[in-house]
This record gives structure tokens, C-alpha cells and sequence, in this order.
């Protein structure tokens, strides 16, 4: 049987033991039941992730940024900020987290699936070249597109983040480099406080960095708009040789996180957008990345939905 859709998960990705914080284990777990419970599961490519290593992490981070997050581990320091809680096992499963968005990369680039969706914890949109912030310690996705430009000679990248948080790492790490485009959609002002229109990038990546800042009471309506207007034709200028996508589902109208209005079948829209615009630009290669989303019930339906739509 040829599968459409990939899905990495490991029950490691578990072993990130946070307590009570709001990104913590359940959410995954919600993600595999709503999977089960819809008869999605089953339909699905099970890939298994690895464990990157020190030089993947180098891909996008500063060198000694991979043992600095060790470190702190190993003394079994209990936060890298004020948001940011870790465990004896953090490093580890963030390793982890990383190889299973290669592994993502390796399905798709290598023509095991169209396209994948990475349940993979802890988020990392927020981890800029030298710091991890904001619950993220490595940038998942950043790493996992210069690891698909060095494998597979993808020469672009186009990076569409709906999280309702701007992902100032990922944009941090590509600033200058016209190889990536990133785009995003998010709530100004919120936190990290990055992300305004006039953050366009710099040097020969002037224009590759595509910041939508909305405010917090947009209706699902106009967001909707934006989201299509400005992302359709940066798309189509830009012909990527990859789509991938900073899947946050904390823009959903019932988390807590934010003061977003999208509806379970705002982010089905969202999906149908990109996925379109991948079959036009690159034979449809999507790798979608986990990032936030905090009301476990709205995160499974929307996760769900658009795992289900990138397999139709």
C-alpha cells in the first residue's frame, strides 16, 4: 500500500517531563487519541525518528549551543528562561525531536510519502541561533530545512508559520539568506514581541523574511484573507522546492495562549492554501512541524483535520 502522509512520533518525545506547564506531555497524547478515534491513525506512514546530533544542531545553532543545553541538563537545571522548563531528559528528546523532523525530510525528499506531519516535542520556532526561549530549546524546523538543502540539493524552502506566536528564531536564523523564505501570520502585539511588517529581512535576504501581523479580535474572515493574500503570491514568485509549515494550533479560538479566531476548519483552509500551492510549485512536498496549541481538545480536533486534509 502506498501512503500519501507520513507521521513521526516516538512515546519518547514523552520523557520531556514538564509538570503542570502548559506545553507538557498530554498533548501529544491528545493529538494520537483524536488520531485514533477518527480512524486517521491506521491510514498513516509510521516513521520512526532518530537522534540528531551535535552537528545537526550546528546546521542552524552556533556551535556550542548543543552542549550549553546539555549542560544544564545534566546539573538537572530546571529552566533555560522564565518559560522554558527542562528535565534530565530534555536534551535528549530534543535531540530527538530534530531527527524526527530529518526523518520527515528523508520521507519526503526521498519519495516514501508526498508529505508528513511531525508530532515532535519540544516546539522550536522560538530557539534563535545561540538561545533557546519561549518552551523551544532547538529550532526543529530550521535545522530540517538546511538539512534538506545539504542532503537533497533542495536550493528553496519556503516556511509558512501560522503559530498565534511570531517564531523570531526561525526568522532569526534566516534573515539574510534568500535561499529561505519565511512567512508569518501572528498575533501583534504578543509574545516574543518580534515580527512587525517592516521586519523584511536584510543584506541579500531583504524580502525573503514575510511578517503578517494581525491583532488580537480579527475575525476567522479576515485572517482567513490575509493569510491567502500575502502567502499566494510570495509563493508563486518564489517556487520552493519544499513547503514546510510551523503548525502552531494556538491561533485557534480556544486556547488560552492567545486571542486568535481561527475554527478547526480555519486551519483545514490554512492547509488546502499551502497544499495547493505545493502541488503547482513541487510535486506537492509538504513537511508540517508541530509547533504550539494549549487546549488539548482544540489541538487534537485541529491537528487531526489538517493531518486529514494533507492525506486527501
Amino acid at each position: 500500500m502506498k501512503y500519501k502522509t507520513g507521521f513521526v512520533y516516538s512515546p519518547y518525545y514523552l520523557e520531556h517531563n514538564t509538570g503542570h506547564h502548559p506545553e507538557n506531555p498530554k498533548r501529544l497524547q491528545s493529538i494520537i487519541k483524536e488520531l485514533k478515534e477518527k480512524k486517521i491513525f491506521e491510514k498513516l506512514l509510521h516513521i520512526d525518528p532518530y537522534k540528531a546530533t551535535e552537528q545537526d544542531i550546528s546546521l542552524a545553532h552556533d556551535t556550542d549551543y548543543a552542549k550549553e543545553v546539555w549542560k544544564k541538563c545534566v546539573q538537572k537545571i530546571s529552566n533555560i528562561d522564565v518559560d522554558t522548563v527542562i528535565c534530565e531528559e530534555s536534551y535528549n528528546v530534543a535531540l530527538m525531536a530534530v531527527g524526527g523532523v530529518m526523518r520527515g525530510v528523508d520521507a519526503v525528499a526521498g519519495g516514501e510519502v508526498e508529505n508528513v506531519f511531525c508530532a515532535v516535542r519540544p516546539p522550536g520556532h522560538h530557539a534563535e541561533k545561540a538561545c533557546g526561549m519561549g518552551f523551544c530549546l532547538f529550532n526543529n524546523i530550521a535545522i530540517g530545512a538546511r538539512y534538506a538543502q545539504k542532503k537533497y540539493g533542495l536550493k528553496k524552502i519556503l516556511i509558512v508559520d501560522w503559530d498565534a506566536h511570531h517564531g523570531n528564531g526561525t526568522q532569526n536564523i534566516f534573515y539574510s539568506d534568500p535561499s529561505v523564505l519565511y512567512f508569518s501570520i501572528h498575533q501583534f502585539p504578543h509574545y516574543p514581541g518580534t515580527g512587525k511588517k517592516e521586519e523584511t529581512g536584510t543584506g541579500e535576504g531583504k524580502g525573503f523574511t514575510v511578517n503578517v501581523p494581525v491583532n488580537a479580535g480579527i475575525s476567522e474572515e479576515d485572517f482567513l484573507k490575509k493569510f491567502s493574500e500575502e502567502l499566494i503570491p510570495h509563493a508563486k514568485k518564489f517556487k520552493p522546492d519544499l513547503f514546510m509549515i510551523s503548525a502552531g494550533f494556538d491561533s485557534h479560538f480556544e486556547d488560552f495562549l492567545a486571542s486568535l479566531p481561527l475554527t478547526d476548519k480555519g486551519f483545514a483552509m490554512m492547509t488546502e492554501i499551502v497544499k495547493n500551492l505545493a502541488k503547482e510549485s513541487c510535486n506537492g512536498k509538504i513537511v508540517s512541524v508541530l509547533e504550539g496549541g494549549y487546549n488539548l481538545k482544540a489541538l487534537a480536533r485541529a491537528a487531526a483535520l489538517h493531518i486529514e486534509i494533507l492525506m486527501q
